[in-house]
């Protein structure tokens, strides 16, 4: 009995080859089992790195798409902001023609013109900031520099002249005739509209400005045809403009000019009256002039007087829009009166 329970625990050795086959069957199926497995991992992080890689190459190449776009966006945006400001600006020159304290209106104009000058940097061919700066260095040279400094007041009105010109050299036959002669100029300005009145009409007032201060310089004093030809072109465009401004120009040019120099003394008065028609008045810079040149040109000491007077007796709020203009004419026509015994 004891053999026969040895026998049964111990196989016998065909079965336990057949054993040992098994196992190292089943070892290597285990074994091809884990090849395989480690082969597939590997294959599905070799499809998944690659398309990774695609993936990041398709992501990399739109933002590379974007980059341009980013950029066009901000270009615009700035565009957008730099442009809005026009509006702003023209509000703000409104809000600067209505103070009547001459103080306030000094500080904030050179400081509101080196902003106009930032925003033309940010937008050279912007014609609405170039002709706010051709009108604020002109208010600035006629209200503030001129009665303390010709020097200064010749480059802030040259200042305004030349941003003037940059609006007006838009035109390629004005640029092309600037510097020709003058009847080449003058055709040059048939090719303008009326939309271009206020542009040639600054311009053409700095210019003046620059000339009537700068007498003793024949170079200058050769131009002055040339703002007189843009003024007849305001006149017969829109002769109402800036409150008959082209005519107030006009008369001073003409009551400026001596007769031996080709002056016209009542053509002088006839613009004057006309330009005191358009404007009932209102606008004292008129009378300003009117007394400055003509009367003083023809020695009419009693017509120098009494425009002076009624500058003097005249409401600052006469002309709302235009307070800042009627308090520079009281403040010159002072300065004149002072100068009474000079000039009589």
């Amino acid at each position: 009995m004891g053999l026969d329970l040895w026998k049964r625990k111990i196989p016998s050795f065909p079965a336990t080859v057949k054993l040992a086959l098994r196992i190292e069957n089943d070892a290597t199926m285990i074994a091809a089992d884990s090849v395989r497995c480690v082969f597939e991992t590997h294959t599905f992080f070799a499809i998944f790195t690659r398309h990774l890689a695609v993936l990041q190459s398709d992501i990399m190449k739109r933002l590379l798409l974007l980059i341009p776009v980013a950029f066009v966006m901000q270009g615009c945006l700035q565009s957008l902001a730099v442009r809005s400001m026009a509006d702003i600006m023209d509000y703000g020159f409104q809000a600067f023609n209505e103070e009547s304290d001459l103080q306030i209106a000094q500080e904030a104009l050179a400081s509101n013109l080196k902003l106009v000058e930032a925003l033309i940097k940010a937008d050279p061919g912007n014609e609405k900031f170039l002709l706010f700066a051709t009108q604020g260095y002109n208010a600035y040279g006629l209200g503030f520099a001129e009665d303390d400094s010709i020097e200064r007041a010749r480059v802030f009105y040259l200042r305004a002249r030349d941003y003037g010109l940059r609006i007006l050299e838009k035109n390629a036959a004005f640029k092309e005739a600037l510097n020709r002669d003058i009847a080449t100029f003058t055709r040059s300005l048939q090719s303008f509209s009326k939309e271009d009145v206020p542009a040639i009409f600054w311009t053409a007032s700095s210019w003046f400005s620059y000339i009537n201060i700068s007498r003793t310089d024949i170079s200058a004093l050769a131009d002055i045809s040339r703002a007189s030809a843009m003024m007849e072109f305001v006149l017969h465009n829109d002769s109402t403009y800036y409150y008959g401004g082209a005519y107030l120009i006009l008369g001073a040019i003409e009551g400026t000019t001596p007769q031996m120099l080709g002056g016209k003394p009542d053509k002088a008065k006839d613009y004057f009256e006309k330009c005191l028609a358009i404007n009932g008045g209102k606008f004292l810079l008129t009378d300003l002039y009117y007394a400055e040149t003509y009367a003083v040109q023809v020695q009419n000491q009693e017509l120098f007087e009494s425009l002076l007077k009624k500058i003097d007796d005249a409401s600052i709020d006469v002309l709302p829009e235009a307070r800042l203009a009627n308090a520079i004419a009281k403040h010159k026509a002072k300065l004149l009166r002072s100068k009474m015994s000079d000039l009589f």
